[in-house]
C-alpha cells in the first residue's frame, strides 16, 4: 500500500458517507477517489461535489487497482451483496451500520471477509466519541463499582420531518431497512455491547406510537448482561428535545451524561456534559469536556478507520462484533412481536 490510502464509496444512500468524504478531504494520508451508486443521479451529484471519479458500474469500480478500501453505505438489505463483491475484488471494507438485516447475511459477510483476507471495520460512531470513551474507561476501571443499571437513549426527530418521512426514502422501507429501531437503535445496541459485553436476554416493546410512516417509531429494550446488569435502551424517531442521555448506576458511584444524541444536542448543555458521583463524596465531580455537536461524532469515524486500513490501529468493530449488534436488535423485535423474554 502506498503512503496515501485511496478509498471509494459504494452508494451514497446513507448520508454518513458524505461526512466521511468531507473529513478525509482534510487528511494528508488518504484520498477518496471514486464512487458508484445504483441511484445514478444521486451518485453523480455527490461524486461531482467531492471531485470523485464516477463509475457507472460497480464491477468497474472494484476492478480499479488504485483503490485500497471502500466505504459501503448502501441500503442495509444490500450490505452483504456489496461487502462480498468488494472483498472478492481484494478491497478492504468499511461498513456503515447496521451490518445487515438477517443473521444469514451477517454470516455471509464474515465468511467473505475471512476467505478473502480483507480488512473489515464497522463504522460505529458511538465508539469515536471522547465522552463515550471516558464512560467506558470509568466502567472498566471500576469507578462505579458493580454496575446495576444503565439507561441509554439514542433518538432523532426524523419521523417528524415531513420532507424526510416520505415514500421512496429507503430508511422507512421495511424491505430495505426493516424499521427505525433496526436503523437507529443499532447505535445504542453496539454501545451497550461495547460497555458490558454480550447480553444474555432481552425484553422489548417496539411499535408505531405517534406516526404511521415507518414500520416503527419508538422502542424500549431491556437487556440483561453476563453479571446480571440491566441495560435499558430507549430509541425514538419522534423526539424533539431531551437531556440526560446516559445514566450509569453502580454500588460505588453514578455517572450522568447530559448529551449524546440528536435531541440532546439541539441546545448545548450548561456546564460539563459528563459527571460522576463517587461513594463517600459530597458533590458531583465534573469532567472537563466541551460540548460536541451531533455531527462531529459521525465526522470522527474517518480517522480511526483510515488508520486501521493503514495498519496503524484496530478496527472500530469487527464483523463478529457487528453480528452481535444485529442479534441484539433482532432479539428485541422478536420479544416485542411475541410478547416474551428472548434468550440469546
Amino acid at each position: 500500500m502506498s503512503d496515501s490510502v485511496r478509498l471509494a464509496v459504494i452508494s451514497f444512500a446513507h448520508g454518513h458517507a458524505r461526512s466521511y468524504c468531507r473529513a478525509i478531504a482534510d487528511f494528508d494520508d488518504a484520498d477518496v477517489v471514486a464512487a458508484w451508486d445504483d441511484d445514478q443521479e444521486r451518485g453523480q451529484t455527490y461524486a461531482a461535489e467531492f471531485g470523485l471519479d464516477w463509475a457507472p458500474d460497480l464491477d468497474q469500480l472494484l476492478a480499479r487497482q488504485d483503490i485500497d478500501a471502500v466505504f459501503v453505505a448502501s441500503p442495509t438489505n444490500r450490505h452483504a451483496e456489496h461487502v462480498i463483491a468488494a472483498a472478492e475484488a481484494g478491497k478492504h471494507v468499511l461498513l456503515q451500520k447496521p451490518m445487515a438485516l438477517t443473521l444469514e447475511d451477517c454470516d455471509a459477510i464474515i465468511e467473505a471477509i475471512n476467505r478473502s483476507g480483507a480488512k473489515f471495520s464497522m463504522c460505529y460512531q458511538m465508539r469515536c466519541d471522547p465522552i463515550n470513551q471516558k464512560m467506558k474507561a470509568l466502567i472498566d476501571e471500576g469507578a462505579v463499582g458493580n454496575v446495576a443499571v444503565i439507561r441509554r437513549r439514542h433518538a432523532i426527530p426524523a419521523l417528524l420531518n415531513k420532507s424526510w418521512a416520505v415514500p421512496g426514502n429507503w430508511h422507512i422501507d421495511p424491505a430495505q431497512n426493516m424499521g427505525m429501531f433496526m436503523d437507529d437503535a443499532s447505535h445504542a445496541a453496539d454501545w451497550f455491547y461495547w460497555m458490558l459485553g454480550r447480553p444474555v436476554s432481552v425484553t422489548a416493546e417496539i411499535d408505531n406510537i405517534v406516526t404511521d410512516v415507518a414500520p416503527d417509531d419508538n422502542g424500549v429494550a431491556i437487556y440483561r448482561f453476563g453479571k446480571g446488569e440491566i441495560g435499558i435502551l430507549f430509541n425514538s424517531s419522534t423526539q424533539l428535545a431531551a437531556e440526560a442521555t446516559t445514566e450509569i448506576y453502580g454500588d460505588a458511584g453514578t455517572i450522568h451524561q447530559n448529551y449524546g444524541d440528536a435531541p440532546s444536542t439541539r441546545v448545548p448543555p450548561e456546564g460539563s456534559p459528563l459527571k460522576i458521583f463517587r461513594a463517600g463524596a459530597e458533590d458531583w465531580e465534573k469532567f472537563d469536556f466541551s460540548f460536541v455537536p451531533h455531527g462531529s461524532r459521525i465526522h470522527a469515524v474517518a480517522r480511526p478507520v483510515v488508520d486501521f486500513v493503514k495498519g496503524d490501529g484496530p478496527p472500530l468493530a469487527t464483523a463478529e462484533d457487528g453480528k452481535v449488534c444485529i442479534e441484539m436488535v433482532l432479539g428485541a423485535y422478536q420479544s416485542a412481536r411475541e410478547g416474551r423474554r428472548i434468550h440469546f
